[in-house]
């Protein structure tokens, strides 16, 4: 036997060891034990308010995805006897897992610097009650059914000083400073123009008024579900590492009021998105009717007389959804702003489109090159200057050019707009003398 045989003999042997020493009912009960002390604990509330701290909500979690792990291992997805158990513990974890994200946002709150919190404080406090309330309900049901498959219950009980909050009348002392640094500048530019990117593409959802229920059940899954949504908390998570890595390392209370406030929108959003995610997740997998029948539609129907998947949707959308895109949109002027201060700017001179000049296609195709990257440029032609973001300002700035046989205009602002500009120009603005669209240069592939 070689060396590898022997090691591959040897996990199998110690894995064997380890199958056969302790049995099923006996490994069931070590790793129902701490979910169910949290659930018992939970169970003898008669109000959620205080003890729902972060810890209680990190232990459901951890206790329950390690529950979680160990039934799916041994199949309670095929079990009729085990599967109520699973989903049981799974709708504890994603519901904890939102109720962690949300007690975040209710705790930093004051350190996010943002504006006109109040209802928005109100609406965070209203979805922490459901997603309490719900953990609440569900606790003595999972206990009743830890007893219907005769898993011993825990001997000792969670007490309230075992999971106190977070939050303190004391600060550590402030003495490392995050002055500004001129090579931070880089990093300022780009965050600020992903920001933007960010709400761009999240406009597309057109999301700014609260839906009833038949609208959002007309939305989720086929608009907004699990997968875009994550996609989105990525995109907004890379941001936020970005920003603590290479502009902010430290605190969070001093330096510079404009960057920690622009930090303050994404990270709101960033949390945000944790909570739809949760929320979605569990609603496609375990409450929408995927139509699935037998032991899985009984459960998903048990389910949902515990968990009102209306209210939870309406928290999705209306509390969740709605925030944001009001945080990304009340922080493009900030992002726009904080960009602008910090770009490299820059001018050039180029060439008109020829034949037809700045009509639809060469203007859109400016626009959309300034609007990527964010910072402001102008078309200048003697003392007119004309925003050339606008598709609208800079067609008003062709009626000129054309009207005074101008063959070569100037752009000024944003250095890395600029750059693409000119790169446009050198094809004509990608259109042939017939004003047909031509293929563009590989740098310009965003404009696609």
């Amino acid at each position: 036997m070689n060396v590898l045989e022997t090691i591959a003999s040897s996990g199998a042997n110690a894995a064997e060891n380890e199958s056969c020493g302790i049995s099923f009912s006996e490994k069931v009960r070590i790793f129902s034990h701490d979910y169910l002390k949290c659930c018992r604990y939970i169970a003898a509330f008669t109000t959620p308010q205080h003890f729902f701290t972060k810890k209680l909500y990190s232990t459901l979690i951890s206790s329950s995805q390690l529950l979680e792990d160990f039934l799916d291992f041994h199949g309670a997805k095929n079990s009729k006897d085990w599967f109520f158990y699973r989903e049981l513990c799974a709708a504890v974890r994603h519901l904890g897992a939102a109720g962690y994200s949300q007690k975040h946002i209710s705790n930093r709150l004051d350190f996010y610097f943002l504006s006109d919190t109040d209802e928005f404080e109100r609406e965070g406090a209203e979805t922490l009650d459901f997603l309490t309330n719900t953990l609440m309900k569900m606790a003595p049901v999972i206990l009743n059914e830890a007893k219907r498959l005769n898993i011993q219950l825990p001997t000792d009980d969670y007490k309230a000083d075992d999971f106190p909050g977070v939050t303190t009348s004391e600060m550590l002392p402030y003495d490392i400073d995050d002055l500004d640094k001129e090579s931070q500048k880089e990093n300022i530019v780009y965050i600020a123009s992903e920001f933007l990117n960010i709400a761009r593409s999240f406009d597309q959802l057109g999301f700014y008024d609260p839906y009833d229920i038949q609208e959002i059940m007309s939305i989720i899954p086929d608009k907004v579900n699990e997968v875009k949504m994550r996609s989105f908390e990525m995109m907004v998570h890379n941001l936020q590492s970005q920003f603590d890595t290479y502009v902010i390392h430290g605190g969070y209370l001093f330096g510079n009021r404009k960057m920690k406030q622009l930090r303050g929108h994404f990270s709101v959003v960033f949390h945000l998105l944790q909570v739809i995610g949760r929320l979605l997740h569990f609603y496609e997998r375990h409450l929408h009717d995927a139509g699935y029948k037998n032991i899985y539609k009984q459960v998903s129907d048990r389910l949902s007389e515990l968990i009102d998947s209306q209210r939870l949707l309406d928290r999705t959308i209306n509390y969740g959804l709605y925030y944001v895109c009001h945080f990304l949109t009340t922080g493009k002027e900030l992002a726009r702003e904080i960009l602008n201060e910090n770009i490299e700017k820059g001018s050039i001179t180029v060439g008109i489109p020829q034949k037809l000049g700045f009509h639809s296609r060469p203007s859109l195709l400016v626009a959309k090159i300034v609007q990527h990257y964010g910072g402001h440029v102008e078309l200048c032609i003697d003392k007119d200057r004309f925003d050339a973001s606008s598709v609208l300002d800079i067609q008003w700035a062709g009626g000129k050019i054309q009207k005074e046989n101008i063959i070569h205009v100037v752009f000024q602002g944003d250095i890395r707009a600029l750059r693409d500009i000119e790169v446009l120009s050198e094809v004509n603005y990608g259109e042939d003398t017939m004003g047909k669209g031509i293929p563009l240069p590989q740098e310009l592939n965003y404009l696609k």
